[in-house]
């Protein structure tokens, strides 16, 4: 009788340790991961909570690993992307691909010259509420759509490089591109992008910026972001109408959820920047499961690499059309 060993366990490198890759790691932990990590800041620090084993450089990291998982500010993304792709390893990268949609563009036939798989992080794709809308949408039970209205609500990050427009896009390429993405996952592709922002004259960090995207279907997608002051409360929200009817959800008043005083105030304790996921099945497991299913089984997933450069591409639109006031095609 012969006897066969357990596989081995996925050996998963974590470039920077901030607070997104902390919500990450639910996901790794669900799919027995070993983890690796390096960062410039904090690597001993998140190596202590977590038990990665930590590397003196990016390129021992890489040797060291079958996945990497790039968690880096956005400006890294690229550079460090095509070292792991040039390594033969896989990637999850956190959105943004790329500042720019050439950068991001190119970054997508990278993985394709190379034969290694590619996975733009949009994780509101793995949100229940919008998985069900998405779902809604594919069995025509709200028909044809015509108006779609997404918002999202939230303090600035509380790193300096996310207030520098230059470093990370502003609210529309951070935070907006999120509800971009939605767009275009249930409406199709885009024709035409418009975009203004309203910034605080008493403190600049505080902004609000409306996109609207006029779809080759015909449809409008209204995307409205705010980066409030710190202790502003996360929230999102849709509004979905189609010619046989209406879809809307609100997480500031989801009747399914009824919050204790303890649940509340720990809700209401959180850092802005992030969405309370406590109630829900983890939006970050079920992303990072669904990409390793899909490496390992070669299926699709629910985020192609294709989906993360055009999502730069609309938002780097809506840039555009920021600094020119004209409606920009796309």
């Amino acid at each position: 009788m012969t006897s066969t060993s357990p596989p081995a366990a996925l050996r998963v490198g974590i470039v920077g340790t901030g607070g997104i890759s902390r919500a990450h790691l639910p996901g790794w932990t669900e799919l027995g991961a070993e983890l690796h990590c390096f960062s410039e800041a904090g690597a001993e620090e998140f190596s202590a909570a977590t038990g990665a084993r930590v590397h003196a450089s990016l390129e021992e990291l890489l040797a060291a690993v079958d996945v990497v998982d790039v968690c880096t500010p956005t400006p890294s993304h690229p550079g460090i992307v095509r070292a792991a792709l040039d390594a033969d390893r896989d990637v999850v990268c956190e959105k943004p691909l790329a500042l720019s949609p050439e950068e991001a563009r190119d970054l997508v036939a990278h993985a394709e010259r190379v034969g290694r798989r590619l996975f733009p992080a949009h994780v509101v794709r793995y949100f229940p509420q919008y998985a069900a809308a998405k779902r809604a949408i594919d069995t025509d039970a709200i028909g044809t759509l015509a108006v779609l209205r997404f918002e999202r609500t939230g303090s600035l990050p509380d790193r300096s490089w996310y207030a520098d427009d230059e470093l990370s896009g502003g609210i529309v390429m951070d935070q907006m591109i999120h509800d971009i993405d939605q767009a275009l996952w249930m409406a199709g592709p885009v024709e035409q992008v418009y975009a203004q922002q309203s910034v605080a004259g008493a403190d600049s960090d505080v902004r609000t910026a409306h996109v609207v995207l006029t779809h080759r279907s015909g449809a409008l997608s209204h995307c409205r972001g705010f980066w409030g002051p710190t202790g502003t409360r996360f929230r999102y929200a849709f509004d979905l109408a189609g010619d046989a009817g209406r879809l809307q959800y609100d997480s500031e008043g989801d009747p399914g959820i009824v919050f204790d005083t303890v649940a509340a105030a720990r809700q209401s304790s959180g850092d802005g920047f992030l969405p309370d996921v406590s109630t829900l099945r983890d939006p970050y497991a079920a992303e990072l499961v669904d990409f390793i299913a899909a490496l390992r089984g070669g299926a699709p997933a629910r985020v192609e690499p294709a989906d993360g450069a055009l999502a730069v591409e609309v938002s780097a639109a809506a840039l555009e059309s920021l600094r020119t006031g004209r409606s920009i095609p796309c």
